[in-house]
């Protein structure tokens, strides 16, 4: 683990967690990866994290918006990314950008994945130096 911004990695996909680790390792951060929402409210209780990426379906369908609500109680000021194939796999859109959505959401940015390396890297940068 590199010396850097703390970040934690949640998804119940190994692969996508060992490649988001990657990209953000090669920025230069100390990055920690979960497989789970329980397992990442354990590693909460131990690390404080810069910032989060988290998937939105894992374990159960709800798993990523109860573990934002959980962050935003312990954390409230770490910025938030959920990362989710949702939209691809449930066919819903959500609409980001309202009002309504960003009060019950509880993240900062919203992506799909497949997502863009530069893309994260970006957006991780922004959220980070905000």
């Amino acid at each position: 683990m590199k010396e850097g911004k703390r970040i934690l990695v949640v998804d119940d996909d190994m692969d996508i967690v060992e490649q988001v680790m990657a990209m953000l390792e090669s920025d230069g951060h100390a990055v920690i990866g979960a497989n789970s929402r329980e397992e990442a409210e354990e590693t909460l209780l131990t690390v404080i994290p810069d910032l989060v990426v988290v998937d939105l379906m894992m374990e159960e369908m709800d798993s990523g918006f109860v573990l934002c609500h959980h962050i935003r109680k312990v954390y409230p000021e770490t910025p938030i990314i959920i990362l989710t194939s949702v939209t691809a796999k449930t066919g819903l859109e959500f609409a980001t950008g309202t009002p309504e959505f960003r009060s019950w959401m509880k993240a900062d940015v919203f992506m799909d994945k497949p997502v863009r390396p530069e893309h994260l890297k970006s957006e991780v940068r922004r959220l980070l130096s905000a």
